[in-house]
């Protein structure tokens, strides 16, 4: 489609509904955290802000029939790749949603917390998150289970709480970016055109140095430990559905169907052990479910949106901006891990910066001949590095809360997301990662 032709070629104004949804989003956001309110960022749905974009975008091109601006907006949102990724988020959630019904949240974090010597602690902790957000694939949840416990410990093994809470929330990240059932990796691998297993070898060889020297400095500032560790009882049959999800995705089988096949594996584990029968099941399968559909609904309008901003030239004008001042492979992954990076920490969203920045990343790749497990890894990397430190991130907010400590004091321990970084610009310094 020439965009020069008919005067539709809007340049940079393209970007206006993408914009708008951020200035309602954020701006909202701040307002209240300026405020003091508690959870600032709920006040405004993130659907309800692109509603708004979505309506800029219609305004856009005055001359432009409205029949053929809705048509391309719904062809946006019925890719086959977004609606693809919309399953797996419904997948994904369901399957969390269904094990932990059955107790398996509970026994992973006790079955983690049963093999930590007091005297490695926080490095534990960092250990016992990496585990717990790889296997249950959310950040958030990881947080969630295991801030109240960890910073409990901590506080009763006169530990430096900072240090712990960083130590968590790396941890939690580090499955997060890491996950076959996390929605950063399910938006990057499907966005950027790569296969799951693909792109999680290629994440994982920059972050194993990573998370190895995170543990070595954790062991370090872990101090003199003065108590034990109290941990509940677990169940290594209600850990199983997560390990042979984990597994089963590895060994390179639709990510659709491990998730179909682990969801039926709670089941079975939880009826044949009678801790759920089939009408709790199905709840905990359904609450699961629904608690992605907000996210998969900012998938699909996202999705709309970015048709029209490429039907009006914006995607074009980006990167042709960006390679403006790119010179080589090497500038290319520069430029696009930072702008994954930056629509991440702005929208307090990593997901939502991953599926804007993919398309553009696919363009940006293809010109410099960047494999798509590349793309999808450096997308991921920095989307999640940047957020996780910023203090407004809800994780982040989370622990400092529970621990009564300041965010900038938990930055100064977040060593594991510094490594990643520095592991990923060596990395692109090298240029390790040029095969497809």
């Amino acid at each position: 489609m020439n965009h020069n032709d008919d005067g539709r070629n809007l340049g940079g104004l393209a970007f206006l509904p993408l914009l708008v949804f951020l200035g309602l989003y954020i701006g909202c956001g701040l307002c209240f955290t300026l405020m003091g309110v508690p959870k600032p960022f709920s006040f405004l749905p993130r659907h309800v802000a692109l509603l708004a974009g979505t309506l800029a975008a219609f305004y856009l091109w005055k001359k432009g029939p409205i029949d053929e601006k809705l048509k391309v907006y719904c062809t946006g949102m019925g890719d086959p790749g977004v609606m693809m990724i919309v399953l797996i988020y419904l997948l994904a959630g369901g399957f969390q949603g269904a094990a932990a019904a059955i107790g398996g949240k509970t026994s992973v974090v006790n079955f983690c917390l049963q093999f930590i010597p007091p005297s490695f602690l926080i490095p534990g902790v960092f250990l016992m998150c990496c585990f717990i957000s790889t296997a249950i694939g959310t950040s958030m949840g990881t947080i969630a289970a295991m801030a109240p416990v960890a910073i409990g410990v901590a506080q009763g093994a006169g530990l430096n709480a900072a240090a712990v809470c960083a130590a968590v929330i790396c941890g939690s990240y580090f499955g997060d970016n890491l996950s076959m059932i996390s929605d950063t990796t399910i938006a990057a691998a499907e966005g950027c055109g790569s296969k799951m297993r693909d792109k999680f070898r290629m994440n994982f060889a920059i972050a194993l140095p990573a998370a190895l020297v995170s543990l070595v400095l954790f062991y370090l500032v872990s101090g003199q430990v003065q108590g034990g560790i109290q941990v509940g009882d677990y169940d290594i049959f209600q850990v199983l559905p997560y390990v042979v999800v984990l597994v089963m995705a590895l060994m390179g089988i639709n990510v659709a169907l491990v998730l179909f096949g682990g969801i039926l594996l709670t089941g079975i584990i939880g009826l044949a052990q009678g801790t759920v029968d089939i009408f709790t099941w199905s709840k905990g399968l359904g609450d699961g479910m629904a608690d992605m559909f907000s996210i998969s609904m900012v998938a699909i309008l996202v999705s709309g949106i970015i048709g029209l901003v490429r039907y009006y030239g914006g995607v074009e004008w980006l990167v042709a901006k960006i390679t403006g001042w790119i010179h080589g492979r090497k500038g290319a992954e520069y430029g696009i891990g930072l702008l994954s990076g930056i629509l991440s920490a702005a929208m307090v969203n990593n997901t939502i910066a991953i599926i804007v920045t993919c398309p553009i990343a696919k363009v940006i790749g293809k010109k410099y001949d960047i494999a798509p497990k590349r793309l999808a890894s450096l997308v991921d990397i920095f989307a999640c590095s940047f957020l996780c430190v910023m203090p407004h991130d809800g994780g982040m907010l989370i622990v400092t809360q529970l621990a009564g400590t300041s965010p900038l004091d938990v930055m100064k321990y977040c060593y594991y997301v510094y490594a990643l970084l520095i592991a990923a610009c060596i990395t692109i310094q090298l240029g390790t990662h040029e095969g497809k």
